[in-house]
C-alpha cells in the first residue's frame, strides 16, 4: 500500500511537471514506475502503455537511459535550484551543504546514457 500510494503521489509530481517548466516530469515517472512495479502491476501497465511517457519508461528499465530533453530539463533545474538557493543563503556553510547534497544526483544524471529512441519528456 505505501508504494501505491508514493507512485500515486509521484505520478502527480510528474502531471505537474508537464506544465510547470521547472518540475521534470521523467524522474518522477520513474519513481512512480518503481512504485508500482511492487505495489500494482495493473498501475505499472497502465504507464508502460501510455503513448508518450511508456517509451520513456522502458527505456529506464530495459537499458538504464533516458531521453536528452529530460537530461537537460532535469541537469538544468538542479543548476537553477542551487544557484538560486545559494543566492538567498547568507550562510557558506549552508551554501556548501546544499552543493554537496545536490553533487551525487548531478554526476548521476549527467553520466547517465541517453536513448536511442527519439521520445519527448
Amino acid at each position: 500500500m505505501f508504494y501505491k500510494i508514493v507512485g500515486i503521489f509521484f505520478v502527480g509530481l510528474a502531471v505537474l511537471g508537464v506544465v510547470l517548466p521547472i518540475l521534470p516530469t521523467t524522474p518522477f515517472l520513474l519513481v512512480a514506475a518503481g512504485c508500482f512495479a511492487k505495489s500494482s502491476p495493473r498501475l505499472h501497465q497502465k504507464l508502460l502503455d501510455n503513448k508518450v511517457f511508456g517509451p520513456m519508461i522502458l527505456d529506464w528499465q530495459q537499458h538504464r537511459t533516458i531521453p536528452l530533453k529530460a537530461k537537460c530539463i532535469a541537469l538544468t533545474t538542479i543548476v537553477l535550484s542551487v544557484a538560486w538557493t545559494c543566492f538567498v543563503l547568507n550562510n557558506i556553510y549552508i551554501q556548501a551543504t546544499v552543493v554537496l547534497l545536490v553533487l551525487g544526483p548531478f554526476i548521476f544524471l549527467l553520466r547517465l546514457p541517453l536513448s536511442k529512441t527519439n521520445t519527448s519528456e
